[in-house]
């Protein structure tokens, strides 16, 4: 009979949501364990809740390390939140998450025999993000080694870096970030001694008042540009120019626009309802293949540039497109799928919900030169609405559509099966979502799900991206 706070020895063989291990002990009782583990790890774990069928336990220690172990590069690992894989080989973050998909597609979209192409990996596993966004809170999060030293080696009153697990008010200061490219963190160190000797607060949550609230830098891999973009509670104008100076100097020739952004929004808002321009353009310009894209402080842009080109290449790939496909691209955020894949089909139909995102669409098909791509702002769920346009457009023979996390909304999932589209390409950040979609697709036998590729926009993660092909049945 097990009790709480019993102590037990399990072999972890699997991962499981919510960053748990699974594990099963000797009678045959499953348990889901807590910690940064690997599967082959020996660990003792302490029990906290005892179930019907199962176990939930925390990792005490590691008895016998997994030889899919590697050394945490960063010194923040298991604080700051982010990177929860970094103490796995990248061969084995890459075959847990190929594991994932497939588990999904098993066990959500009963399917079998999964058409899964070997993974395409990350060329650079570190400094490959060209945006990161970084936090500041008037409570720093006190590190374990710290809760009983004195005095601190940090002031506990300012921190800038991500928040702690679970923690909405705290922050864990962060110096060196090992995904951000070393731009990234030059402006960090640069801004965070700016501030500090500011005689402004940074921002609590809790009473909704400072001044330092937000700071998100981005870098164009392919340019070399950077855009640091300050977000603030009011418009400090000299105190602006000043920091803009300072990261003139750090950066050089590299840095083109300084923007702040202010907002009076309680909580964690980091866009804002004004932006000035403090330096330089506003924007930098990336490349995807042979196209150019402004990208503006709030802007989306997959994040990481040199897989999202991996990505495209896949998406282009899977549609085998011909001169006279007419395409539509749903949830087509900033157009850069829709311009990527004009080239190769007389035309495209974009189609997106957030109307700031259609006006970078409609800008970035211009700055290209590209003619055949038309955008429309919608919901999906209410694309009856578009229905004189799409007569006048043309129906689809291919349909790439990349929804949110959250997946498809059911009505789009009915309307894709009207438009009957001979090929559907569907991108997706979330295992779960694309099973139930392509399950939805493929009921009632009219289409078949042929092919699924998965690549990894985010080393050291759990999340993976997929791209998966489902044919018309004849």
């Amino acid at each position: 009979m097990y009790q709480r706070g019993q102590l037990i020895e399990a072999t972890i063989s699997d991962r499981a949501e919510d960053d748990r291990c699974f594990a099963r002990l000797g009678d045959g009782i499953c348990v889901f364990v807590q910690g940064y583990l690997a599967v082959g790890d020996v660990v003792e774990a302490e029990i906290l809740k005892v179930k019907k069928n199962y176990l939930e336990a925390k990792a005490k220690r590691v008895l016998q390390p997994s030889a899919q172990r590697t050394a945490p590069r960063c010194t923040h690992f298991g604080v700051c939140g982010g990177c929860k894989w970094q103490h796995l080989n990248y061969d084995a973050q890459l075959a847990q998450k190929v594991k994932h998909v497939q588990d999904a597609l098993e066990h959500i979209g009963n399917f079998t025999a999964i058409p899964m192409h070997p993974p395409i990996g990350a060329e650079l596993i570190f400094h490959y993000r060209n945006k990161i966004e970084f936090s500041f809170s008037n409570e720093r999060f006190l590190l374990e080694e710290e809760r009983h030293t004195q005095p601190l080696n940090k002031p506990a009153d300012f921190a800038l870096g991500f928040h702690a697990p679970h923690r909405y008010d705290k922050v864990v200061d962060i110096d060196l970030c090992y995904i951000a490219p070393p731009e990234v963190n030059t402006a960090l160190n640069v801004v965070k001694a700016f501030a500090m000797r500011s005689t402004l607060a940074p921002y609590s949550p809790r009473t909704n008042e400072g001044f330092w609230r937000h700071l998100s830098i981005r870098k164009a891999f392919r340019t070399g540009e950077v855009m640091v973009n300050l977000v603030t509670s009011w418009y400090e104008e000299a105190l602006m120019q000043a920091a803009a100076a300072e990261l003139q100097q750090a950066l050089g020739t590299a840095l083109v626009s300084v923007v702040n952004n202010i907002t009076t929004h309680k909580g964690g808002v980091s866009i804002g309802e004004e932006e000035k321009i403090i330096f330089g353009k506003g924007f930098i310009t990336e490349k995807l293949g042979k196209w150019q894209f402004e990208i503006s402080a709030n802007s989306f842009f997959q994040t990481n540039t040199l897989q999202a080109e991996r990505l495209y290449e896949t998406v282009l790939k899977m549609a085998q497109l011909t001169p006279n496909d007419t395409v539509y691209d749903l949830y087509c955020g900033t157009g850069s799928i829709a311009i990527f894949v004009s080239p190769y089909c007389k035309k495209v139909l974009g189609i997106e919900v957030v109307e700031s995102a259609v006006r970078d669409a409609m800008r970035n098909a211009a700055r290209n030169a590209v003619q055949n791509c038309v955008f429309h702002q919608l919901d999906l769920k209410d694309f009856g609405k578009l229905e004189p346009e799409l007569n006048a457009f043309g129906m689809p023979d291919v349909v790439i559509t990349d929804p949110p996390r959250a997946g498809m909304h059911p009505d789009a999932v009915k309307t894709l099966l009207k438009l009957a589209p001979k090929r559907i390409i569907y991108v997706s950040c979330n295992p779960a979502s694309l099973a139930r979609d392509a399950k939805l697709l493929c009921e009632h036998g009219k289409y078949s799900l042929c092919e699924v590729q998965a690549i990894d926009m985010f080393p050291h993660t759990n999340h993976i991206e997929s791209v998966a092909r489902l044919e018309k049945n004849l």
